[in-house]
């Protein structure tokens, strides 16, 4: 399975159980989405069964769970859910439920990994999306909560937890894969501190709530149906919180988290504030998409596309463009260019290495055409089979063809030539990585 492409499910699974703050009874059921649908709540209880889009927007109220609304409709406690998800590796997903709340189990995400499982898997076609974080993301609330997200080559969180009066305080790091969230996360139950039941009932919340879905703790005595999970599993039900709040942002990250008494106010709030930094980096990027079908790029379209400028640009126009897999530029050559003062100034010829840097010019482009390339630079990794045929002189157009031979995720490797009218010039055979700049 790749992970670089977006996933959706394979079929769809039902579960039915009691909510927990309603404890009314409910059916979820998780269903295949198309690409970049991302996940979506449905009240299929309701005239028209209305979709809620599972968004940093939408969210109403963070009291001891999540919930959206989206007018007067709602769902509440969507953290776990949403968390499993996340962790299991879905990027799209629709959830239908005949109440507004999906059921509680066994106060885990455990049930909804389960149901994952059951499911399957499908990978789509088409990139997935994720933002790497560049800078600190700093969150401090007046109740003591701090976040940071600072950046990471992988997805990580890093949560204490800190009981009233400092009670059960507890520590959990972790990467997030598929096989780590199954076994280190997933498992780890809600829970509640004996002095709050009372004011949660009273506010007609925790309906559904008993030692068979949540962890009570009174005093420094734990009360559960069964023992404790891991020592720190508060923590690490806490990890799972910021999973799926966090995922509200609507993008996947690379980043670590690093939550010192997290809940949902704050989780809720940082996924705002995520969101809105991603839209203002969007928005630094001048927006510019390479053409599926054959065209002609001029200048002023390939200095959007490739970070080369004067005196190292060696494309003035693409005049062709064949799928995926063939692309065509072009270099006038004058005897303006800045290598003629001191390239063989009595007989002008241009340097092979600068043709060879076309053909790379050429060959970036060809491969900017992936949409999750775009954005991107290109580093030299390897020429081979380099031949030069005959000197490129001051006067001649130069026609660069770029063919790939096999694309490995941002490697690339393309056949290039340089034509002076029938005359192939120079060839040869690179390979190449796009990153990010």
């Amino acid at each position: 399975m790749s992970a670089d492409a977006q996933h959706t499910l394979a079929s769809a699974a039902t579960l039915e159980g009691t909510s927990l703050h309603t404890g009314a009874k409910v059916t979820l059921t998780l269903k295949p989405a198309p690409v970049d649908h991302g996940f979506k709540f449905r009240r299929v209880d309701l005239p028209d069964q209305p979709f809620i889009d599972a968004d940093a927007d939408k969210v109403q109220t963070v009291e001891r769970a999540t919930t959206l609304a989206e007018g007067s409709v709602k769902v509440h406690t969507v953290e776990h859910v949403l968390s499993a998800l996340t962790g299991m590796g879905v990027d799209n997903a629709v959830i239908e439920m005949d109440a507004n709340e999906p059921p509680i189990g066994d106060g885990s995400s455990r049930p909804f990994v389960e149901l994952i499982k059951k499911a399957g898997l499908a990978a789509q076609d088409a990139p997935r999306k994720i933002w790497e974080i560049r800078e600190p993301i700093h969150q401090e609330t007046g109740d003591g909560s701090l976040i940071t997200i600072v950046p990471s080559k992988t997805f990580r969180v890093s949560v204490t937890n800190v009981g009233p009066d400092g009670r059960f305080t507890q520590y959990f790091s972790s990467e997030v894969t598929p096989e780590l969230y199954e076994k280190e996360i997933a498992p780890a139950r809600t829970f509640v501190y004996y002095e709050d039941v009372k004011p949660l009932l009273e506010k007609g919340l925790i309906k559904g709530g008993s030692l068979e879905n949540a962890v009570v703790v009174r005093g420094n005595e734990v009360m559960s149906k069964e023992a404790l999970r891991f020592p720190n599993e508060f923590a690490r039900h806490k990890a799972l919180d910021v999973i799926g709040d966090l995922i509200l942002s609507g993008k996947r990250m690379l980043g670590h988290v690093i939550a010192i008494k997290p809940g949902h106010g704050p989780n809720s709030k940082l996924a705002a504030t995520l969101k809105r930094e991603y839209g203002r980096m969007r928005s630094l990027a001048a927006p510019f998409s390479l053409p599926r079908g054959e065209t002609v790029l001029d200048i002023n379209d390939v200095l959007k596309i490739l970070p080369h400028r004067y005196p190292f640009l060696m494309v003035d126009r693409i005049i062709d463009m064949v799928g995926d897999s063939k692309c065509t530029g072009v270099k006038n050559v004058t005897i303006n260019e800045p290598y003629f003062i001191g390239h063989f100034p009595g007989h002008p010829i241009m340097p092979g290495v600068l043709q060879l840097e076309a053909m790379a010019q050429v060959s970036s482009v060809l491969m900017l055409r992936k949409p999750e390339n775009q954005g991107k630079i290109g580093y030299f990794m390897s020429a081979d089979n380099v031949k030069w045929r005959r000197p490129v002189l001051p006067g001649d157009t130069l026609h660069i063809e770029a063919e790939v031979i096999k694309i490995r995720g941002s490697i690339g490797q393309t056949r290039c030539r340089c034509m002076v009218g029938n005359e192939v010039a120079s060839e040869a055979e690179l390979k190449f990585a796009l990153v990010a700049q």
